[in-house]
């Protein structure tokens, strides 16, 4: 009996042995574990003050603010990287910063495969975000997709199309493919066909044209107007009409409205006719059926011949 009481208490034992040495290790532990924790307070405020410095800093210039959230986003991450550090080191006394670079490298290339498509993605935010072109309020166009920029982060581009609707656009999209930026510059150049009957003065109806469009509201006449007769239509002598106005789409739609008012008034007004299409049906003079003999009446030759 009391052998099998001994080989009961041996394992209960060093159970609480074990126990007791995890408890002394636990307690050894937290004034670790607070100044641990006291680093990783001041890291977070040492973020929010840095990130309150970049925001005065870069307020005083003309940074964009698609390029200010990236400064702030790097500073808020190199601080919290050094804090953890630092917090890392203190709580695992053995545990220095070559060997935890080391392991941070180590897991950077493993983190770095299994999440490609996540950094790709980021480095392609951040290169967005450096480089002047597409600012936030831009108007562009790729691969299909069109509408206002209305937010850049470091993974994805909210692009709100005309219609209201956002799409979320991966940032590698937008920096593998061709871009359209409509509103990189302030102005814009547009274009409109107008065609003309073909018995009409062509330099008539340029100068109507011309007369018309310098006369529309909305039509920069500091810039070249070009009125081309460029195609011989199926009917009509068609004209490429183009002239400036703002680069915004409803500076577009406005003056388009406006010319093609004003260029069919213009015309109305010369007699100038604008024609629609129609069908001409040429009838040709009957030719004469000449009548087929009958087999009877075919002459046989002789038995003679």
């Amino acid at each position: 009996m009391t052998s099998a009481t001994d080989q009961f208490q041996g394992p209960v034992q060093s159970l609480l042995e074990q126990i007791g040495a995890m408890a002394d290790g636990f307690f050894k532990l937290l004034p670790l574990l607070a100044i641990a924790l006291v680093v990783i307070v001041i890291t977070w405020l040492i973020a929010k003050g840095g990130r309150q410095l970049v925001d005065r800093i870069t307020d005083k210039t003309e940074i964009r603010p698609s390029l200010k959230s990236l400064v702030d986003t790097l500073v808020t991450i190199l601080v919290w990287v050094v804090g953890l550090l630092i917090a890392a080191t203190i709580l695992l006394p053995g545990l220095t910063p070559a060997s935890l670079l080391a392991g941070l490298g180590l897991g950077a290339v493993a983190i770095g495969f299994a999440f490609q498509d996540i950094f790709e993605n980021f480095l392609a935010g951040v290169l967005i975000m450096i480089r002047k072109k597409m600012r936030i309020g831009d108007v562009i166009s790729c691969q299909g997709i069109e509408g206002r920029v209305e937010h850049i982060t470091l993974r994805e581009t909210h692009v709100r199309r005309l219609s209201n609707e956002v799409t979320i656009v991966p940032n590698s999209m937008l920096f593998k493919n061709p871009v359209e930026i409509f509103t990189d510059d302030s102005e814009r150049r547009h274009e409109v066909v107008v065609g003309v009957s073909y018995d009409t003065d062509l330099e008539e109806a340029r100068e109507v044209i011309r007369t018309a469009m310098e006369a529309t509201e909305g039509v920069i006449t500091d810039k070249r107007i070009d009125i081309f007769a460029f195609e011989f239509g199926d009917f009509s002598m068609n004209f490429r009409v183009r002239w400036w106005a703002g680069s915004q789409p409803i500076d577009m739609h406005r003056t388009r409205d406006a010319v093609v008012r004003s260029v069919k008034r213009a015309l109305d007004d010369a007699g100038i006719e604008i024609p629609f299409p129609y069908v001409t049906h040429t009838f040709k003079e009957p030719v004469p059926l000449i009548p087929m003999a009958r087999p009877d009446e075919v002459d046989q030759p002789s038995s003679g011949d």
